[in-house]
């Protein structure tokens, strides 16, 4: 059976093991990694009684509870699993593959569409940081963001720097919640975001920058903060803030992570 073993079972081994890898962390940034110690554990032990002890009686039990459990833990950890699959999407590689087949034509109108979305929210945000406004938006990608829209008022209207500084404004019943940009159109206002209780958040930042970088760690989606204390701009892009920007970085971070 050793001669047997050719390159074909190497790269079995070798896509078992990256699939077992990409599962860990999945298990590790959802903080369940003792649930993966214990499936794993379950899995040899099932292996164990099944194939090398050949127990017909306890391993046609296991077989039912695998094949029971499999389907449970889909249930259970379907955000996690809907995560795992967008950034597999979202690979660097597959988004090179992708803009590969687009055509020249449609590269250039998605340019002009991404620029006349941006600029309205960088004069918007320009304008609320020297009044020291405070304001946060949300920018869906990839991800849909409808459970996040059901939480605030619909608006439906096209992206104008006017209507996102009246809705941010003081006195409007909608400024202390977010408002949601999806498709090139401001979708809701005043919607709920996940908070994030990240240790590493500088103590300076608020309610607004933990709620921006809690929308930002679950799903795809970009947050821009102004400050409502020091006027700062803020973006928050895959669990990770950056601060104090300018006009001139606010729009090339959107820009760029918009295309």
């Amino acid at each position: 059976m050793f001669f047997e073993f050719g390159i074909k079972d190497v790269v079995d081994i070798l896509l078992v093991a990256l699939m077992l890898y990409y599962i860990y962390r999945l298990m590790r940034e959802s903080r369940s990694i003792n649930v993966f110690i214990g499936i794993m554990v379950f899995v040899v032990v099932w292996l164990f009684v099944s194939q090398i002890l050949e127990m017909r009686l306890l391993g046609s039990i296991l077989d039912k509870l695998v094949s029971v459990g499999v389907i449970a833990l889909i249930v259970i950890f379907q955000e996690d699993i809907r995560k795992f699959l967008y950034n597999l999407g979202a690979h660097q590689r597959i988004k090179a593959l992708t803009r590969f087949f687009t055509t020249q034509r449609s590269k250039e109108k998605g340019q002009r569409e991404i620029k006349a979305m941006v600029m309205p929210m960088v004069m918007a945000a320009m304008n609320m940081s020297r009044g020291k406004v405070g304001a946060l938006i949300v920018i869906e990608r990839s991800m849909p963001l409808d459970d996040i829209v059901l939480t605030g008022d619909t608006i439906d209207a096209n992206i104008n720097q006017r209507l996102i500084e009246n809705i941010f404004f003081k006195n409007s019943p909608l400024h202390d919640g977010a408002m949601v940009i999806s498709r090139g159109r401001i979708r809701a206002a005043g919607c709920i975001l996940p908070v994030s209780h990240d240790l590493n958040i500088p103590k300076d930042l608020g309610l607004r920058h933990r709620a921006a970088m809690g929308i930002s760690q679950e799903s795809d989606a970009v947050a821009v903060v102004v400050s409502e204390e020091t006027g700062g701009i803020s973006v928050a892009i895959k669990g990770e803030f950056r601060l104090r920007l300018s006009a001139e970085e606010l729009e090339s971070i959107l820009t760029k992570e918009l295309e």
